[in-house]
């Protein structure tokens, strides 16, 4: 991790940590290489590893049990993704496919915990960040989904 610190850390959700703090966080994350068109995780599978995107896009796609998947999310560098892990859900709600070669910090579950434990400050920093990332991402998820029920529904009447 250490040859990447300086570009990781470059990310908006690191602005202002501490050096140490950034030392604690570092400690707990892995970097992981993707090739292009690749599942990171699927929905439904067991919720393991908060993601954040350091380079490259991931597609975030949710499937309806009655209907064909909806891409909710487009993820670019300083997203993050597979947050189902730190909010404590067993599995995944959406799936997270890789569209062109990326590379993301990783973070399971339990090295979440186990920061929040260890460095109570830093801990609620970070997820304090998350918090403030996963709601935008909500309000424009649901944005685009109203767009797509929208749609249906106008190609319906017609």
């Amino acid at each position: 991790m250490t040859m990447y610190r300086q570009d990781l850390f470059d990310l908006p959700v690191f602005h202002g940590f501490t050096s140490e703090q950034l030392d604690e966080l570092s400690a707990v994350m892995q970097v992981c290489e993707f090739a292009g068109k690749r599942v990171v995780f699927e929905q439904g599978q067991a919720a393991e590893h908060l993601y954040i995107l350091v380079s490259g896009e991931v597609h975030i796609q949710y499937k309806p049990y009655d209907g064909p998947p909806l891409l909710v999310a487009r993820i670019m560098p300083g997203g993050v993704f597979g947050w189902s892990a730190a909010l404590g859900r067993r599995v995944y709600t959406s799936g997270a496919t890789v569209i062109e070669p990326s590379t993301a910090l990783r973070m399971s579950s339990y090295q979440l915990s186990h920061l929040c434990e260890s460095s109570p400050q830093t801990g609620i920093e970070f997820l304090e960040r998350l918090a403030g990332l996963i709601s935008e991402r909500l309000r424009s998820s649901h944005t685009q989904i109203m767009d797509i029920l929208t749609q249906g529904r106008r190609t319906t009447q017609s």
